[in-house]
């Protein structure tokens, strides 16, 4: 009877801890001044909208080790060189990947899953002017590379600010044909 019961608490002390990562990474918003719609899901990756060169500090001192841009350098209020220079004095990795929400191009998203999947890339943080670009490109990551069915990446994807649906089919095409 002892028996059965060390058993039974050990199976049940083993599938908690097996299901403590995804408990773990809940997406979160935070304030941050210099920094519009930031979702991050806790120890992995930030998604958020346009980002100052004056953030780049924090985002640091929250743990990020790489900063993916993906805006384009005609954007309104876009200011690459700053944010590089930012990245570079903070010693954190910075990566321009431009990508077109209104005619995305499968090769930005080749570029971006080269970036987050370079070795010491993540944590991450991901941005474009308003966030929906950045968790897109999340979402991409989490079906080509980590395989995660569709219905679990795009409900992580939507929490981190995914919303528009011509993005999210760009993303579940570009999934299906692109493994890794």
């Amino acid at each position: 009877m002892k028996s059965h019961f060390l058993i039974a608490a050990g199976l049940l002390a083993a599938a908690w801890m097996a299901a403590a990562p995804a408990r773990a990474q809940e997406v979160t918003t935070q304030t941050v001044d210099g920094i519009t719609n930031l979702h991050r899901l806790e120890t992995t990756v930030a998604c958020a909208g346009a980002t100052k060169a004056q953030a780049v500090p924090e985002i640091k001192k929250m743990g990020f080790v790489s900063i993916i841009n993906l805006r384009q350098a005609g954007e309104p209020g876009a200011d690459l060189e700053a944010e590089a220079a930012a990245a570079k004095a903070a010693d954190i990795r910075y990566y321009h990947v431009p990508f077109n929400g209104a005619a995305p191009d499968p090769a930005a998203a080749d570029k971006f899953l080269d970036a987050i999947t370079a070795k010491g890339s993540e944590p991450a943080f991901i941005h474009c002017a308003g966030g929906g670009r950045a968790a897109t490109m999340w979402f991409i990551k989490r079906l080509v590379v980590d395989h995660w069915d569709i219905e679990r990446a795009a409900k992580e994807a939507a929490a981190l600010g995914m919303t528009n649906p011509a993005l999210k089919q760009f993303a579940i095409d570009y999934a299906q044909t692109h493994k890794r």
